[in-house]
C-alpha cells in the first residue's frame, strides 16, 4: 500500500486504529476449541466485526509460528481475508544481515504478502536495507518501545563524532544522544517517510512529542494504548498530523473483550469506542 492510499484511508475515516491480531490459542473464547482452525475462525469474526472501525491490522507472528505449519497456514489465510483497503503489518521484529534478511523480506513481503514488517535495527544498515529494497513495501523500525526493559539499551547515552570541512579546515564535533535517538537519526538517512516508519511506545508521550518535531513526515506505529496504560488522547496530542502520521495499535482490549460467544460483538463495541474518540480528536486537534 502506498503512502497516498494509507493517508487517504486515514483521512476519509478520521481513524488511525490498528487492531492487533495477536491471537493466543489459549485465550480463545470458552466455546471454541484450542486449535489452529479455531484461531482462523476467531480472526475472521474479529475482522468482520472491526473492519469498519480501523484502518490497519497487525499480526504478531510469534502466536502463529508457535502453532507450527498449521499456524503459518492460518496466518496466510488471515492476511488474505483482511480487506485490501486495510494496511497489514507483520509484527515479526526480524533483524539479521545479508541473505538471511533478504529471505525474511521475501517471506513477509512475497510468500505472505504483508504491506509492512517490524524490524530490529541492532545489527545496523545491513539488517535493514534488504527490507527497504522492496520499494512498494514498508519497513517499521523499532525506535522507543513501551516495555520496562527498554531502559536496558534504548535509553543508554551514546557519544557520536561528526567530521566535516569548514572552509578547507577539518572540524570534528562531538555530541551525545540516547541510543534510540541515534538509531532513528541514522535510519532516516536510509529511507524516506514513504517507506520507513518507526515504533514509538504510547507510554512515552513527551518523547513522542519530541520525535514528532524531529520527524514531522514519518508515520509512527504506536503500541501500548489500552492494556499497557498508554493514553490515546496523549498520543494524539503529541504526534497526530494532517496526514494522520500515526497507527495506534490496540490488541488485547479488542481481541479479548469477551470470553463468550458474543466476542465479536464486544470487540466491535470496543473498536467503535476507539474510532469515535479518534474522530473527535482528529477534528479537534486538526481544526
Amino acid at each position: 500500500m502506498t503512502r497516498t492510499a494509507l493517508v487517504q484511508h486515514i483521512r476519509s475515516k478520521k481513524n488511525y486504529l490498528c487492531v492487533g491480531l495477536d491471537t493466543d490459542v489459549s485465550l480463545l473464547p470458552n466455546h471454541l476449541p484450542k486449535t489452529a482452525d479455531a484461531v482462523l475462525q476467531f480472526n475472521k469474526a474479529i475482522i468482520d466485526a472491526t473492519a469498519t472501525y480501523c484502518v490497519s491490522y497487525k499480526i504478531n507472528t510469534a502466536f502463529y509460528e508457535a502453532l507450527g505449519a498449521e499456524g503459518w497456514r492460518v496466518m496466510q489465510e488471515t492476511v488474505s481475508y483482511i480487506p485490501k483497503t486495510h494496511f497489514t503489518i507483520a509484527d515479526a521484529k526480524r533483524g539479521d544481515i545479508g541473505n538471511t534478511a533478504a529471505q525474511y523480506a521475501k517471506a513477509f513481503f512475497e510468500t505472505v504478502p504483508f504491506d509492512a514488517i517490524t524490524v530490529a535495527p541492532y545489527m545496523g544498515a545491513d539488517s535493514v536495507k534488504p527490507f527497504l529494497a522492496y520499494t512498494d513495501k514498508w519497513t517499521i523500525l523499532l525506535g522507543l518501545t513501551s516495555n520496562k526493559s527498554a531502559a536496558d539499551f534504548e535509553l543508554l547515552t551514546v557519544q557520536q563524532t561528526e567530521h566535516h570541512l569548514d572552509e578547507g579546515v577539518h572540524v570534528q564535533r562531538k555530541s551525545e544522544s540516547l541510543l534510540y535517538e541515534a538509531i532513528m537519526q541514522k535510519a532516516a538517512h536510509w529511507a524516506g517517510p514513504d517507506q520507513l516508519m518507526f515504533v514509538v511506545g504510547a507510554t512515552q508521550p513527551q518523547a513522542l512529542m519530541n520525535l514528532r518535531k524531529q520527524y514531522p513526515d514519518y508515520f509512527f506505529l504506536v503500541p501500548g494504548v489500552g492494556a499497557q496504560g498508554g493514553s490515546l488522547a496523549d498520543v494524539s496530542k503529541a504526534a497526530l498530523t494532517a496526514d494522520g502520521g500515526l497507527l495506534v495499535n490496540v490488541s488485547r482490549a479488542i481481541l479479548y473483550a469477551s470470553e463468550d460467544e458474543d466476542y465479536a460483538q464486544e470487540a466491535a463495541a470496543i473498536a467503535q469506542q476507539y474510532a469515535h474518540e479518534m474522530a473527535e480528536l482528529f477534528d479537534r486537534l486538526l481544526a
